[in-house]
Parts: structure tokens; C-alpha cells; sequence
């Protein structure tokens, strides 16, 4: 694909991000901009002339859940899948576009359409606004790849996690390393994740009783929190605890035994 085009005067994120998934689908791609479509176009429309990419019609096409379609969202309908798995490509419109769609064609209030919205001309200012849009277009882009690259982690995560949890053993999950790994858990048997820490040594965090509701199944002893390792040490006896949260819910040691350790007390100590 060659040419894009799309109307000219003051944007807004529908067509910012529309523009810019095409340019991420297309490096080569050249978006037009202007009032009129050109008789002779040869290449993609949106945001303007009632086709198939625009959404300012009277039969605008709504999504079963009562959200239109604005632009964006019905690119990402025809191309997401080139970017994401289905099932992500459905959880960021759902998360994402919707809401940018919705802000398009009802005005409602929305923080990065207004951050795009203000790559506009000032009304005191003498800028180009096609220099203004390119500009916009380019902040886009790299909102989109950083979002991308932030669900394409989640689902690898998730296979990690899958992986994980076929080796519990007394009710705690074991990670190589961290990753997201609440969605899964939370409101299963498990009762506590252990992973290395970045800083060295391990952490182990409780588990919440479901994704909803962030109460711990279990939490570490009150009487741990907010002290110094030389303190902890001494209140639990185990040699490398080195943190505990005030709050209960994480702790961190120099061993992974000793963090199994502390798991093993924390339920002790409630039960």
C-alpha cells in the first residue's frame, strides 16, 4: 500500500492512531491529508468520504457492546491481527481503542485523545498543520509499539506462569524469574509465588483471593513488617530475611529455601 488518505484541518486521535497503524503496517506509506478526495485516489480512505474506514455516516457500524466504531477501530478490525494473536488483538480494542473510539464520536472525556489533540496549531500559533500531524502521528507510533510490546510480554507470561503451576508443590508457585503472573493465580489453591529478586536473593509475595478483590489468602507476620534485616532475623529466626513489607504481603530473602521458609511460617503462624 502506497497512499493514505484522510481529512485535512484539526485532528484528533482517531485519525492520529489510524495513520499511525498504517505507517507501522506500511513504513512506505504516504498519508494524504485535505478536504476533498482526490477523483483518481488510489489507496486507503479513512476518517472521511462515508467508505469503509470512516464513521460519520448515519448506518455507522456499532459493536455488539453498544460501542461505535470510529476510525481507528475499524482499521484495527481489518489489521490487528497483523500486530497481535486474536484473543490480544480483542483485549486491546477492548481496553484501548474503545475508549479512543467512543472519545471520537461522543466527545467524552478522554486523556490521550486530549494529549494528541494538543499537537494542534494554538490558536496564536502560525504552525503547519500537516508538520503538526506528522509530529502527533510519531508520538502514536511509539504508544502503540510500547502497548504491543506490553501484550505480546503478557502472553508469554501467561504461558510461563501455565508452565509453572503444573509443579506446585505445597500450595507455592516457583518462577525462574518474575513475571505477571495474578491473573492466573489469584483465586486458585496456590498461596504464595517465590521468584528471584532483580536485586539479588528472592522475593516471595502472597496470593490475593481473586483478580476483584486484593485481600491476602495469607500474609506475612504483622510483627515482620517495616523492620531492619538485623531485626527480622532475629523476630523469625530465619537467617537471610532480609524485608517484609509492612502491609504483609512480600517478602525478601538471601535463599530460595529460606523464602519457602517464611511462606511455611506466614500460613503457620494463621493456622
Amino acid at each position: 500500500m502506497k497512499y493514505a488518505f484522510t481529512h485535512g484541518g484539526r485532528f484528533h486521535a482517531d485519525d492520529v492512531f489510524s495513520a499511525a497503524l498504517l505507517t507501522m503496517l506500511y513504513p512506505e506509506i504516504e498519508i494524504q491529508r485535505g478536504f476533498e478526495i482526490p477523483e483518481d485516489f488510489d489507496g486507503i480512505v479513512f476518517d472521511i468520504g462515508f467508505g469503509k474506514y470512516d464513521h460519520h455516516q448515519q448506518d455507522r457500524r456499532v459493536r455488539e457492546n453498544g460501542v461505535s466504531y470510529a476510525a481507528f477501530g475499524l482499521l484495527w478490525e481489518e489489521y490487528g491481527t497483523n500486530f497481535l494473536k486474536e484473543e490480544m488483538a480483542k483485549k486491546f480494542d477492548e481496553k484501548f481503542i474503545q475508549p479512543l473510539d467512543e472519545a471520537d464520536n461522543t466527545g467524552c472525556k478522554n486523556e490521550i485523545a486530549e494529549v494528541i489533540g494538543s499537537f494542534n496549531p494554538g490558536w496564536n500559533e502560525e504552525l503547519e498543520p500537516d508538520t503538526c500531524f506528522e509530529e502527533a502521528k510519531q508520538v502514536a507510533i511509539q504508544i502503540l509499539k510500547r502497548k504491543f510490546a506490553y501484550l505480546r510480554g503478557e502472553e508469554e507470561a501467561e504461558c510461563i506462569v501455565a508452565e509453572a503451576i503444573k509443579k506446585v508443590t505445597d500450595h507455592i508457585l516457583v518462577l525462574e524469574q518474575f513475571v505477571p503472573w495474578k491473573k492466573q493465580v489469584a483465586g486458585t489453591e496456590i498461596d504464595f509465588v517465590i521468584y528471584p529478586s532483580k536485586r539479588g536473593g528472592y522475593n516471595a509475595q502472597a496470593v490475593p483471593i481473586s483478580e476483584e478483590n486484593p485481600e491476602l489468602k495469607y500474609r506475612f507476620p504483622e510483627e515482620w513488617g517495616g523492620k531492619d534485616a538485623e531485626e527480622l532475623q532475629k523476630l523469625s529466626g530465619i537467617a537471610t530475611l532480609t524485608f517484609c513489607h509492612n502491609s504483609g504481603f512480600l517478602i525478601a530473602t538471601q535463599t530460595f529455601e529460606d523464602a519457602k521458609l517464611a511462606c511455611k511460617m506466614a500460613k503457620e503462624k494463621i493456622e
